[in-house]
């Protein structure tokens, strides 16, 4: 039997130890999982801490992910490979070795007590959208009916990204 294939967009965050080497392990984390297929890869972006910032810069990136798990059983791997490359839990927004995010899955709307996709707040920061502009720009927002590059576009120049490394 053929199982079905979804597309995912995950988030992929590091401010604490070697930052490239835990957003591309991650990266990697994700393809070893039988059946997941890295469609689209963002460049690597420096990026501003928000909320705490009184941390490090973080390195983020967003890949696009061709998977034929179901957004659950996804945010459990993701969640998985966050314990297998060492994450801490530390204060909310505060440092972290390793943040792996499910930005949005198909076109679905999901409103669960352990699972809100699309991501929450995800429309008003720029280390999401600037990464996710890069690999799918007119993908509209399945909530607010706008492209992810008019939702980057709409924002303020508050929070500082930066490209560091293109794909």
């Amino acid at each position: 039997m053929i199982q079905p294939k979804h597309i995912a967009y995950i988030g992929i965050g590091s401010n604490v130890g070697d930052l490239y080497y835990n957003c591309l392990r991650a990266i990697e984390e994700l393809t070893m999982h039988g059946g997941n297929r890295i469609v689209a890869e963002s460049s690597l972006y420096k990026t501003e801490p928000i909320g705490y910032t009184n941390q490090r810069w973080f390195i983020n990136c967003v890949v696009g992910l061709e998977t034929p798990l179901g957004a659950k059983e996804l945010l459990l791997l993701l969640k998985d490979i966050e314990v297998r490359l060492w994450r801490r839990k530390r204060l909310k927004w505060g440092p972290r070795e390793i943040d792996i995010d499910l930005l949005l899955f198909d076109n679905q709307v999901i409103n669960d007590t352990d699972l809100i996709v699309p991501h929450p707040e995800m429309e008003k920061r720029r280390f999401v959208l600037a990464p996710l502009s890069e690999i799918t720009s007119d993908l509209i927002h399945p909530v607010m009916g706008v492209s992810i590059k008019d939702l980057l576009d709409s924002l303020g120049d508050s929070q500082r990204v930066e490209v560091i490394k293109r794909k």
